[in-house]
């Protein structure tokens, strides 16, 4: 699923490609998804400028000149692409197309988890999935003492913790993984007992990965590519996550002795650390 990073990828590419072009025309070839698309969302959209790009933990939204905001969450295998021209072939999943005065954007999500809808500006905030949403890492009042605050009185893990996006918003699997490793902290230590130093240190450390992650474009897996088609490069600077056995970089274990990164699962979830580092 794409994360934090590849999300704000994602908007980045579209702006710049884009930018503050006018909606021409509309194309619904799939009304399924997770959410069933709007009957009128071509009528909402069309003729209104593109004014504001933004991120709201996984969703992407563009705000439109007649005060309505389109909403986007990219599911489990959704992608955006940008195109200079309507595609000659559509592809089996491109479930909408948008064409402005600048190209077009296309929807495309093979699994169908993905979300799309247009919402009056003003009732954004009413959405329940975005009312529930915890504190963004790039929020400025985000640190390592308002963490502390969230975690103290939770005896949940601390990797599923990171994962609650009513804690905490944007972070995914993959990031958590990378970012405890980083911050040095076992993904089954119980939230309520870290320090208010490792909770500085980690809420440093979520920005810090985060960050590069955002730098080299997300992380390419499985179904993510960026708007232009290209693939993310982050998944080249993994420490742990999906290592399972290597030895992790900058430390002391070994292999032979200690086993290497180790795969657990917490919530169903996949979870990867290094025994001696993390602690």
């Amino acid at each position: 699923m794409p994360e934090l990073p590849e999300v704000e990828t994602v908007k980045k590419g579209i702006e710049k490609f884009i930018g503050n072009a006018e909606i021409l025309d509309v194309i619904v070839n799939t009304y399924q998804l997770r959410t069933p698309i709007d009957d009128n969302f071509k009528n909402l959209i069309c003729s209104a400028r593109i004014s504001h790009y933004r991120r709201k933990g996984k969703y992407l939204i563009i705000d439109l000149s007649n005060n309505y905001s389109l909403i986007c969450h990219l599911g489990m295998s959704g992608h955006i692409k940008t195109l200079l021209k309507k595609p000659q072939n559509i592809e089996k999943h491109d479930h909408i197309l948008i064409q402005t005065t600048n190209g077009w954007l296309v929807f495309n999500d093979p699994r169908r988890f993905g979300y799309i809808s247009a919402v009056l500006t003003s009732k954004l905030d009413e959405l329940p999935f975005l009312t529930k949403l915890g504190i963004d890492p790039f929020d400025k009042n985000f640190c390592g003492n308002v963490l502390y605050k969230k975690l103290q009185h939770r005896k949940t893990a601390i990797k599923p913790a990171l994962l609650n996006q009513s804690i905490i918003s944007g972070i995914g699997n993959i990031y958590a993984s990378e970012i405890l490793f980083a911050a040095g902290i076992h993904p089954l230590r119980p939230s309520c007992n870290l320090t208010v130093s490792e909770c500085r240190k980690l809420a440093k450390n979520i920005r810090l990965i985060l960050q590069q992650a955002i730098d080299n474009g997300g992380s390419t897996l499985h179904n993510y590519q960026q708007p232009d088609g290209s693939l993310g490069y982050f998944q080249n600077f993994h420490c742990v996550y999906n290592k399972t056995g290597q030895h992790c970089p900058k430390c002391s274990c070994k292999n032979k002795i200690n086993g290497g990164i180790r795969k657990i699962v917490q919530d169903g979830r996949s979870t990867f650390f290094c025994p001696v580092k993390q602690k």
